[in-house]
């Protein structure tokens, strides 16, 4: 008798038999022997389906009724199939899943901000700039830095508090900054010179009335080239761009900030009695110490003051430097604002700032974008206090043809503009000159180590008690009487 398949659960995988077939189970016409069918398989016909599925059900898996091997294979459903995927994947494929997922939406909103960036940009006035010296690849340049004091477009109340396009009489540079820019390096840092410095103003026209024999701000009144080409030809210092401030820009940004907090040591005000009227100059005036926020006219009138006064001991005290004490205080003001705008991570008010400078600048038409950005974030050239910081050496006097000036000193100026340059300055075409309109000569030193402060320049018949600046050493204390970042 021929062996007996096995029967119950474990028939659906048993082997074929091992023994000769049974002629009885052979076709007629077949030499092939079938396998018998073991117990429990479904008849002929029948779906081969457990009970309470159907065709695509994921209730269970639909076994494969053929014979394979001498038994059924089960297939996975596709809901087996997708947790079994589920299980595969190990917990540093999610985190690295979600990463990309993560950095695909920085990505997006960066190059949105950067798109936004290039729209604002694209508003900015530019011109092109016939005395700019364009730098080699790589090679060290200069960016000229003007703030303008033209009342062109102001209000009725700021035409009262700062005087109307009239009373002004055209536009002067307010401030003059030039930013060195060293790409080997990675480094940057700045020079400011006074803007009451007695030079040969050239680049006037033909038709201007201004004497050539001039302060530098008066250049301006020609349009930047005319300051470019001034600073060029008098201190040898080449200029590849320049952007222009004009006079409401910082009062723009510091209310788009939502102001900016100085601590003052004493009351401070801008008290004028040059002419013999005794009036506020820039409109300053903080009547009481301590932490003060100043909107964007008070800031304004802190960085303008040219008359600055502090009281203590029971009396007003007058700033000895004058001028130079005027540049002091405008780069708190810039630190200030400029630290303010870095710890700000609100993007409307960050809109705000964006949106509310792009009318008060101009610039020349070579410089990009890209040019400017990488001024803010690889070279910290707008980085406030940690950022070096140099004046151009003057002191006061008295000249017959412009009145009060800044005359430059020639060997102190000469270390400063060599150190701050990194090295020697160019040809001078024409050089600074004395209260009595004589040349001074400057000349590049040995080495870039600064000489002790040089004596003021003056004469008996027109000396003048304003104060000189150091020599060659960056300028980033403050006088005990200024603010300070609080």
């Amino acid at each position: 008798m021929p062996p007996v398949p096995p029967t119950g659960p474990g028939a659906r995988h048993a082997p074929f038999p091992t023994a000769p077939p049974d002629p009885t189970t052979l076709a007629p016409d077949d030499t092939t022997p079938r396998p018998p069918r073991p117990t429990g398989r479904p008849a002929p016909g029948a779906t081969g389906r457990p009970r309470g599925t159907t065709p695509g059900s994921s209730r269970g898996s639909t076994p494969f009724t053929g014979p394979i091997l001498g038994g059924e294979v089960a297939i996975p459903s596709r809901r087996e199939l997708r947790r079994s995927r589920r299980r595969r994947r190990t917990a540093g494929q999610r985190i690295l899943r979600w990463l990309v997922v993560l950095v695909a939406v920085v990505l997006a909103v960066v190059a949105a901000a950067y798109g936004y960036y290039r729209y604002l940009w694209a508003q900015v006035a530019s011109a092109p700039c016939a005395t700019c010296v364009t730098a080699a690849s790589g090679a060290p340049y200069n960016i000229l830095l003007i703030g303008s004091d033209s009342r062109a477009g102001e209000t009725a109340a700021q035409a009262q508090q700062f005087g109307s396009v009239q009373a002004a009489g055209g536009q002067r540079s307010d401030t003059l900054k030039i930013v060195h820019v060293d790409p080997s390096a990675g480094t940057a840092s700045t020079l400011s010179i006074p803007r009451d410095t007695f030079v040969t103003i050239t680049g006037l026209p033909a038709s201007s009335p201004l004497a050539t024999r001039n302060k530098i701000n008066a250049a301006f009144s020609a349009g930047p080239d005319a300051v470019v080409k001034t600073i060029e030809n008098t201190f040898g210092i080449p200029i590849a761009h320049y952007i222009v401030i004009n006079f409401f820009g910082v009062q723009d940004a510091v209310d788009a900030l939502g102001g900016i907090s100085l601590d003052f040591p004493y009351p401070v005000r801008d008290r004028d009695c040059s002419t013999g009227t005794c009036y506020n100059n820039s409109g300053l005036d903080i009547p009481t110490a301590g932490c003060h926020v100043l909107m964007g006219p008070m800031a304004l009138s802190l960085s303008r003051s040219r008359y600055y006064q502090y009281y203590a001991n029971g009396a007003w005290h007058s700033d000895p430097t004058s001028d130079l004490g005027r540049i002091q205080r405008q780069n708190l003001v810039i630190e200030a604002a400029l630290n303010k705008a870095k710890s700000t991570y609100n993007p409307l008010r960050l809109n705000s700032l964006l949106s509310s400078v792009v009318h008060d600048f101009s610039k020349d038409d070579n410089l990009s974008a890209t040019d400017l950005l990488a001024l803010a974030e690889r070279y910290h050239a707008l980085s406030g206090s940690s950022l070096a910081s140099y004046t151009l050496p003057t002191a006061g006097a008295v000249s017959s043809y412009a009145g009060d000036v800044e005359v430059v000193q020639p060997d102190a100026a000469a270390a400063t503009i060599t150190r701050f340059l990194g090295g020697p300055f160019g040809a001078i075409v024409t050089p600074p000159i004395d209260q009595y309109g004589r040349p001074l000569t400057l000349t590049v030193p040995t080495t870039t180590t600064a000489p002790a402060a040089a004596a003021p320049v003056g004469s008996s018949s027109g000396s003048s008690s304003r104060g000189t600046t150091p020599a060659a050493a960056p300028v980033n204390s403050t006088p005990s009487y200024d603010p300070t970042p609080c």
